[in-house]
């Protein structure tokens, strides 16, 4: 049997050169086994010929079989079309076209018999329709009649002719040539035992299915397979870490962690918190490199389980740093590191672009003979002349700002990795972090610190603006600060929106007593950052800005977010900026304005947010809403999400059958060696050889 991962889809009869560029480019197409494995989006079925006499306007896809009457060009320019008057003896309907009219022409012939196959509607009293599927009547046709698959095609595809039809047939000629069965992706034991469909009988019947029963083994058969795989393979990295990647012993609790503990902490720490520092204390007493993703929303406490992590590697012998994607979270970390750790002996020193060349050389020595003992920075720390004498232990905070890259760089400063602790306030669905963080340990705060009051959530219509202006001025003058967030900085012509240069002006002449802050993406660094500080320090009493304040400025005495055009925002942003208010003990107000038109979709985001300060509950309503994708920048390097048929949402049960699966085989052959594995370890090589296993790194 020949190969059909090296033969090229150009040779294929009706494809050539030209086409297989645009099959290449538009829909990743190389191959022959890449063709196979372009599944349908749907199937209709066509086992059914109707009569025209049954016909009416409101049905879904018909089909009928009869001859063209005759043919006339109706109207002129872009309003002309081609219209056919078709019949099977009991009614005439209309065949419409308004495009490709020559090649109707051409092709189609008075008085031959077609099968023809569309959607039908009304026009002008009579049934017609648009741009039918339209085929000669033959023994092959009238015998494939069922099931019938539809591809996804783009318009520079159609243009070519390579339309759903042409691949339709492009796939029954491939799969006519496999003249013995498919090479297994899986071992015989769990094609058994799963009671899985042969890969040759999954690949026809998810493109020409015998019947809708076959359709579905078919379809759970690659479900099975691209999610076993996808887990298997983040498996085997966090495998290959624990072998490969030793980590420093923390054997010891000693008086940093203790002082601080007996004589610092602000308040008592939650269940969450306490659990979570369990998890770290085993992990770094454990002699393998910790690699933990901690998960909390806003102000749950994450920065206090790092410090006093941090203080573990201190009381060991040990260098800490914490690394943040922007200067004012890094200094906003650094001040309160430094107020949680007042009247303790412990060095902790702030290095972002911002430090003078003297101050740095300071850092650079007290670095190299120890007497610093926590560094927090931004990316400043992973300059080659940063050095450390011993880093133990590195915090990386909304970790997804940083490329992949930049934080391996932090493994060259110690002798073993330092342990890592990735911390997040952007909440990921666990279906998802299931995959994204697959390789790491997971540890979620799901608590707020006592004290702290849930924020009142509330949509209003722009219609109504002089109340939600009341409440804006009541707020300020009982000395509480305001964010106005804008989803555009400039006007567009296209989308009708209110932007952030006329909503500054409008909130400047409605308060003009007040002191207002403008930030934004176009701003120059120094003047986006002079900006942040006057709100930060009181200066000023409403902040009006774009997203660019979705991470990174923490004013405990900021109580209201008002977010304009919420309908544009999508549900985790909306919650991200949210969590910018409700951070000290006053009562926090998170205003939602939109239009009035609202689509179904916008209507639940809007309601969900209003319902529920739960940012995990708002993760996996949001995943269900718009699909995994690229959630908020969350997706990890080294973990691939190409999945044809599964589903991360919908197959979410399933990925955790398949996940215990793979979990067994690792376990049981965790040197790759046992021979009933070998197709297991082989197609793991090809699926992900691409791939560098940045999963090691964080």
């Amino acid at each position: 049997m020949f190969d059909l991962t090296i033969q090229d889809i150009k040779y294929l009869t009706g494809v050539g050169p030209r086409r297989a560029i645009l099959l290449n480019k538009e829909v990743n197409i190389y191959s022959l086994h890449d063709l196979l494995y372009y599944f349908p989006y749907k199937h209709i079925d066509r086992s059914r010929i109707y009569s025209i006499r049954e016909l009416h306007g409101s049905m879904p896809y018909i089909q009928l079989k009869g001859k063209i009457l005759s043919m006339d060009k109706v109207g002129e320019g872009y309003k002309k079309r081609l219209v056919a008057h078709f019949s099977d003896g009991t009614g005439v309907v209309d065949l419409v076209w308004f495009r490709g009219i020559k090649y109707v022409e051409k092709t189609f012939k008075l008085n031959r018999e077609y099968i023809v196959f569309g959607r039908p509607t009304v026009f002008n009293q009579r049934l017609n329709l648009a741009h039918p599927d339209i085929e000669d009547v033959s023994e092959e046709v009238l015998s494939n009649l069922g099931l019938r698959p539809y591809y996804n095609t783009t318009e520079k595809m159609k243009r070519a002719g390579l339309t759903s039809r042409v691949i339709e047939k492009m796939m029954a000629q491939v799969l006519s040539m496999l003249k013995a069965p498919l090479n297994e992706t899986l071992p015989n034991y769990i094609l058994h035992k799963e009671k899985l469909m042969p890969l040759t009988e999954a690949i026809e019947n998810m493109h020409f299915p015998k019947n809708p029963v076959k359709y579905r083994e078919a379809e759970y058969r690659i479900k099975f397979e691209e999610l076993f795989y996808l887990q298997l393979n983040i498996l085997r990295y966090a495998n290959e870490r624990q072998k490969k990647y030793k980590g420093y012993v923390f054997s010891k609790v000693g008086s940093a962690f203790n002082d601080f503990f007996y004589k610092n902490l602000p308040f008592e720490l939650t269940g969450a918190q306490k659990r979570v520092i369990k998890e770290i204390r085993r992990d770094v007493g454990s002699g393998i490199q910790m690699n933990r993703l901690l998960q909390g929303d806003v102000g749950s406490g994450k920065t206090l389980v790092a410090l006093m992590s941090m203080l573990i590697a201190l009381d060991n012998g040990y260098q800490a740093c914490m690394m943040a994607p922007t200067e004012i979270l890094a200094q906003q970390h650094f001040e309160t590191i430094q107020e949680l750790l007042f009247g303790l002996d412990i060095h902790v020193e702030l290095l972002t672009g911002s430090v003078s060349a003297k101050k740095r050389r300071s850092i650079h020595s007290g670095l190299l003979d120890g007497s610093i003992q926590i560094l927090v920075g931004t990316h400043a720390l992973i300059e080659d002349t940063v050095q450390f004498s011993a880093l133990g232990f590195a915090v990386i905070d909304e970790q997804h700002r940083f490329g992949v890259a930049q934080r391996a760089k932090l493994w060259t400063k110690s002798k073993l990795p330092p342990h890592v602790l990735v911390m997040t306030a952007t909440p990921i669905p666990r279906t998802l972090a299931m995959t994204i963080y697959g390789d790491l340990e997971v540890s979620i705060i799901d608590e707020l610190p006592p004290g702290r009051k849930p924020i009142i959530t509330e949509h209003r219509f722009d219609s109504n603006r002089k109340a939600l202006y009341q409440f804006i001025s009541a707020q300020v003058k009982s000395g509480r600060q305001i964010y106005v967030v804008y989803p555009l900085i400039e006007e567009s012509e296209k989308i009708d929106l209110k932007n952030l240069e006329d909503g500054y002006l409008q909130i400047q002449n409605e308060f003009p007593a007040f002191k207002i802050s403008k930030v934004h993406g176009k701003m120059k660094a120094q003047e986006k950052e002079e900006q942040m500080q006057c709100f930060a320090r009181g200066k000023t009493q409403i902040m009006v800005a774009t997203t660019v304040i979705e991470v990174g400025v923490n004013v405990p005495n900021a109580t209201v977010m008002v977010i304009e055009n919420a309908e544009r925002f999508g549900l985790s942003q909306l919650h991200q900026l949210r969590g910018r208010v409700g951070r000290g003990g006053e009562q926090s107000y998170c205003i939602l304005v939109s239009s009035f038109k609202l689509s179904e979709d916008t209507r639940k985001r809007l309601e969900i947010m209003v319902q529920t300060n739960d940012g995990f509950e708002i993760a996996e309503a949001d995943l269900k809403l718009r699909g995994p994708g690229d959630l908020e920048g969350t997706q990890q390097s080294g973990v691939s999400f190409d999945l044809k048929v599964a589903s991360i949402t919908r197959d979410s049960q399933l990925m955790r059958y398949v996940r215990a699966i793979a979990t067994k085989i690792i376990q049981d052959d965790p040197l790759y060696k046992k021979v009933e594995n070998k197709i297991l370890w082989s197609e793991l090589s090809r699926l992900y050889k691409r791939e560098k296993n940045w999963g090691v790194i964080s």
